[in-house]
């Protein structure tokens, strides 16, 4: 290079310029513009910085060389719950600004908003809230931009604290003066409070009333190691919690409310070198499982049980594993680490509703539950329950998309032609909102079985598109006529169309992974409305979105007493019984009288579903023939088997539609055999329905020339099962695919939905 040349460039690099860069992502809510400011100020940058529209406006002037520094720091060095991208970046004119400073947010017509999820408490303010010197030492709503309630609290955007629920919290002065300042860690945190001028808590028990916050939580934990039943309202909802270690305390807590076997989630101290010591004092996580317990997210992360497992056994009774979590607010932070132990943490709710935000109705709803309260004055805009992950084939999958994790956000695979909002299904109820190249998942509403769920529903529906500022043009439902999701979608005045459910199973997975070519895709659960009106759910997909062909399926059998089959597995046993010719009767008393309702064809609906199958081994195996929780026999049929089986063959057929089906009925006489133990029967069992995926696989693969094959459906988040297909689908050169963020069971349908829609659209 010569001396000329690089004279050139070091006066171009010195040279003064003028940038205007504007960055979109998920820089709202996370510390996004103070960031900006201190890296302008490192690089001796003068301009402006604003919100506006969602996005981030910078206007930089300086040195070439270091207006590029700042520009690559913008995304290189962002703050860690940041997601930025570089939108533009245009050089405009050089105006000799003086300073650097961050203007006011400014609005437009068409925002580009990202709502962050809430976040767990940020070491720095753990370090804060332990530290008496700290004036927000044990301060139960300690925060900055790196942590604390966001979607929670938001009631409207820009993301500014008139907009939020802190906006009945006017600032004192000393937390002005954080706000303000564009060097201080708490600059322009909305959530931002102190004693002096935020959020208090109040512990009423009976007549007692404590309306001081350090009383109210010594209060609480005294409650709590008193046996105490304690309804604690915290970021998205309230908490039932009580000392996981107390068998007394957990049974009444099953018996008030009505959860008799479910298993409970129990919150750990933070405690040891990577904070999970107390943790595997009772439960034997695997590396990728503390991973996921420590994540920011901090979900709820089943685990197995140690052999010396020291809590409450009715925690999760007939089950291995256990869901656990960390503190993730500086309220459970305090409880936790002045009580020292485990406590349970289950939602405050009646079961499968949303969980409870709003004090008045906490105190009527959960008063037969709770002994006790600790209310806290900061409103919850919208709930956001727990979210739930289970690791499989040694990668998480989320079973319960929730606070910290959702709202989820994802890019399309291509500009969808109109705002589209799709409403799930009708259980593990969440919604989507999709425009342009984005898609929008809601956090876990629930099942919609109760006025208070739909109103949820309704509401989440709403606040997706006041949030985002997007108005959707239509609805796309589930094709099942009786879920509460679809009589919405038809009685609202957009158009509306509908996907099959399995087929937006398949679409799920499909677009989570930004699949291409043709895939088999394996959507195996409960329930699903089928093309012919039947009950589909043990389904193998040839294609791909918007052109999914049915390839494989179980041999259809008729269950007497429809949607009771779900939570009586003694029905499914019976119509597998009695379809292959055995006068078998359970000892229920409504056996005789469905005996004679199938044999005349009352009352019965056509199933082919996978998840129907599970529920008739428990009954067989396990005499599960009642199941207080969707679920409830096959996760017991699961935790019972072992590793030591040789799978049946089930025949194959090919049947008048080109459905390649397999037989169920060869499993039976090993499933009735009561000399054979338990847990080999119901290993056979989940070893023999791997097999029928593998077989089925095996049958297609040379016709249609696929190399992948996708898991998807509540049936998949058994671990034994999935672990089962996917070894041996692996082993013969197959590319497999199960769910991550997006959820296998009816959570994901949303997604799924969209992605369908989509594919039709291109049609």
């Amino acid at each position: 290079m010569s001396a000329a040349t690089t004279r050139h460039i070091q006066a171009d690099a010195t040279a003064t310029i003028a940038r205007h860069i504007v960055v979109s992502g998920r820089v709202q809510g996370v510390g996004y513009r103070p960031f900006v400011y201190r890296i302008a100020s490192e690089f001796e940058i003068t301009g402006s910085v604003y919100n506006g529209g969602g996005k981030v406006h910078i206007h930089a002037e300086g040195a070439a060389a270091a207006v590029d520094r700042l520009q690559a720091a913008l995304i290189d060095r962002a703050p860690p719950l940041a997601r930025p991208a570089i939108e533009s970046r245009v050089d405009t004119e050089f105006t000799g600004l003086l300073d650097f400073t961050i203007r006011p947010s400014g609005a437009s017509a068409e925002a580009d908003v990202h709502i962050p999820p809430d976040l767990f408490t940020c070491d720095e303010c753990v370090a804060e809230l332990n530290n008496p010197n700290e004036r927000r030492y044990r301060y139960p709503f300690i925060n900055c931009t790196q942590c604390g309630p966001r979607y929670t609290i938001i009631a409207a955007t820009p993301y500014d604290r008139p907009n939020t629920s802190m906006n009945d919290f006017p600032l004192c002065a000393a937390c002005q003066r954080e706000y303000d300042n564009p060097h201080d860690r708490r600059f322009h945190a909305q959530p931002l409070a102190c004693p002096d001028c935020g959020p208090s808590l109040e512990y009423i028990d009976g007549e007692l009333r404590i309306e001081q916050t350090e009383e109210a939580l010594t209060a609480t934990v005294n409650a709590i190691r008193r046996g105490a039943i304690v309804a604690v309202k915290g970021v998205g909802g309230y908490h039932l919690m009580c000392d996981a270690g107390n068998d007394e305390a957990v049974r009444r807590l099953r018996q008030r409310k009505h959860r008799p076997h479910k298993p409970l989630a129990v919150m750990f101290p933070i405690d040891g070198e990577d904070g999970l010591a107390a943790v595997r004092q009772a439960v034997e996580p695997t590396a990728t499982e503390a991973q996921c317990i420590a994540d920011p997210a901090r979900p709820i992360v089943l685990v197995a049980k140690r052999p010396d497992f020291p809590l409450a056994k009715t925690l999760a009774p007939g089950l291995t594993e256990l869901g656990v979590f960390l503190p993730y607010s500086p309220l459970h932070h305090v409880l936790l680490q002045d009580f020292g132990q485990p406590v349970v943490a289950t939602s405050g709710n009646v079961s499968g509703e949303p969980v409870i935000t709003d004090r008045s109705e906490a105190i009527n709803r959960l008063d037969a539950i709770a002994d006790a309260f600790l209310h806290h004055d900061r409103p919850i805009v919208r709930p956001a329950d727990d979210a739930v992950v289970r690791v499989i084939a040694n990668s998480y999958q989320s079973l319960r998309p929730g606070r910290g994790s959702a709202p989820a956000e994802r890019e399309l695979p291509a500009k969808i032609e109109t705002p589209t909002i799709a409403v799930g299904g009708h259980m593990k109820n969440t919604v989507a909102l999709a425009w342009d190249r984005r898609v929008v998942m809601s956090p876990h509403i629930g099942d919609l079985d109760s006025p208070r769920s739909i109103l949820v529903f309704q509401q989440v529906a709403t606040d997706l598109q006041n949030l985002y500022n997007v108005s959707a043009t239509r609805i796309v439902c589930d094709l099942h006529p009786g879920y509460a999701s679809t009589r919405w979608a038809k009685h609202q005045p957009l158009p509306v169309l509908t996907a099959q459910h399995h087929r937006a199973h398949a679409s799920a997975l499909y677009g989570e992974h930004a699949g291409a070519g043709t895939w088999l895709v394996f959507a195996w659960d409960g329930v699903g409305y089928g093309d012919d009106a039947t009950l589909w759910g043990g389904e193998g997909f040839i294609g791909q979105p918007g052109d999914w062909r049915r390839a494989t399926s179980f041999r259809p059998f008729n269950l007497v007493g429809g949607d009771r089959a779900a939570r009586e597995p003694w029905r499914s046993a019976a119509a597998l019984a009695w379809a292959a010719g055995h006068d078998w009767l359970p000892p229920v008393d409504d056996a005789a009288l469905a005996a004679k309702a199938w044999q005349k064809n009352i009352n019965t609906l056509s199933s082919s579903a996978a998840g129907r199958l599970f529920d008739a081994a428990a009954a067989f195996v396990l005499k599960r023939q009642f199941a207080s929780f969707e679920g409830q026999g096959p996760m017991e049929l699961e935790s019972m088997a072992d590793d030591r089986a040789k799978p049946v063959s089930l025949p194959m057929s090919t049947d008048a539609d080109g459905v390649l089906r397999a037989d169920w009925q060869a499993l039976l006489p090993i499933l009735t055999d009561d000399d054979r133990p338990m847990h080999e029967r119901a290993a056979t069992f989940h070893i023999s329905m791997a097999q029928v995926v593998v077989d089925q696989a095996l049958s297609l693969r040379d016709e249609h020339n696929f190399a992948t094959v996708g898991l998807t459906g509540g049936v998949f988040q058994n671990r034994k099962l999935t672990e089962l297909v996917t070894d041996r689908l692996m082993t013969l050169g197959f590319d497999v695919r199960l769910h991550r963020d997006i959820p296998a069971n009816d959570g994901g349908l949303c997604f799924g939905q969209i992605i369908e829609t989509m594919a039709t659209d291109r049609q």
